[in-house]
């Protein structure tokens, strides 16, 4: 299990959290037997230990008319990869950049509001980026499986 380095009741509490971060300290506190306050203790611990990082709201592209999302494999120069990060990291088209395995790639998710949108991303940032060797985009069509943070 991904959260064997918790105790029974954090393992818990980041379970119903996963579950819905809306929940309230209240509720989480009489799903697992705390006091409200004993539950706010140890979410804020594990926000500072930074088990917990953040909590947001997941909007789907497709149920918006006209988004697009991309992913884009992007293999770079070694020497130009820390630029080509740096730039990627700026434009607020980009949502996600992991470094993958194999030859200095780059695995780069997109959304924009449109088509054009887009397609100004890859003329302008994506097509520009220095020492550059191979790109590959593929347009998401639909979402399958889709799971967020840890499997439980």
């Amino acid at each position: 299990m991904f959260l064997e380095g918790l105790d029974a009741l954090d393992q818990k509490i980041v379970e119903l959290l996963i579950e819905n971060a809306r929940m309230s300290y209240s509720d989480i506190g009489q799903r697992v037997g705390l006091s409200r306050v004993a539950v706010k203790m140890r979410v804020q611990a594990l926000e500072k230990r930074g088990v917990i990082e953040e909590y947001t709201t997941i909007i789907n592209p497709q149920k918006i008319g006209g988004a697009v999302s991309c992913y884009f494999e992007i293999e770079t120069a070694p020497q130009a990869l820390a630029e080509v990060t740096e730039i990627l990291r700026t434009c607020d088209t980009v949502t996600q950049i992991y470094r993958v395995t194999g030859k200095n790639k780059l695995h780069v998710h997109a959304v924009a509001a449109s088509a054009d949108e887009m397609e100004a991303l890859m003329r302008g940032v994506i097509d520009t980026l220095p020492g550059v060797e191979d790109i590959s985009c593929n347009i998401i069509l639909s979402r399958i499986k889709d799971i967020k943070g840890l499997r439980l």
